[in-house]
């Protein structure tokens, strides 16, 4: 394990100890990459390099758009997820593949709740990403359902994994009910062009088993 500092974020690897394998890339809320790592040990994943992103500045780094809150008293989001794609595909991603053993086989990008929204964005703005995991991702966020249906990725994806809790869409909040509505119009837009995906739903509510939920789509990812 090493880890370095780019652009302001924290960056640690988790190298596979074999060479050519597969790596993805996981933007985390607090630190959780080792939590993940540990889960894709435990639940018998294929080897992998896992790169972890933390000290983001969430609601902004993880936002395609600006957006209003949409909790009382909470933090508006100031889209600016180009710019951190710009971070992690020109900067972190080089740096974080100079410490791998050969050329990775095939490149993913996973995230949990709004980290799962940008990892499902990525796949629009740049290509060097070939799958993605979109877990609890925030699907209701604003707009996106249409830009997807209105935008094409930059490289067809060869998996996409999409996962949402079964009490996620049970809260008084009408932007956050939508999610699972979203979040399966999305994998089946995915579904009807012919891109090998899938949907997960989990038991429990947007907060639960996040490393386990997070570890169980990259896993699926890694199926060859």
């Amino acid at each position: 394990m090493r880890t370095f500092v780019a652009g302001g974020k924290t960056v640690t690897v988790f190298p596979a100890g074999v060479p050519d394998a597969p790596v993805v890339y996981l933007n985390t809320f607090g630190d959780e990459g080792q939590k993940v790592f540990d889960a894709l040990a435990s639940c018998g994943c294929p080897p992998l390099s896992l790169v972890a992103v933390s000290g983001l500045d969430w609601n902004h780094d993880m936002a395609p758009w600006d957006c209003p809150a949409v909790f009382k008293n909470a933090e508006s989001f100031t889209g600016g997820a180009d710019e951190s794609l710009r971070l992690l595909a020109g900067e972190i991603l080089p740096a974080a593949e100079q410490e791998l053993a050969g050329a990775p086989r095939w490149r993913g990008i996973a995230g949990y709740s709004l980290a799962g929204l940008f990892a499902l964005y990525a796949l629009y703005k740049t290509d060097v990403f070939s799958r993605a995991a979109s877990v609890s991702g925030s699907l209701w966020f604003p707009g996106f359902r249409e830009y997807v249906f209105t935008h094409e990725p930059k490289r067809r994806p060869d998996r996409v994994y999409f996962s949402v809790g079964d009490r996620e869409s049970k809260t008084k909040n009408p932007v956050l009910q939508t999610v699972q509505e979203h979040t399966e119009v999305i994998c089946g837009l995915y579904r009807d062009r012919g891109i090998c995906t899938t949907f997960r739903l989990n038991p429990g509510g947007h907060h639960e088993h996040p490393a386990q939920r997070t570890a169980a789509g990259i896993q699926w990812l890694s199926i060859e």
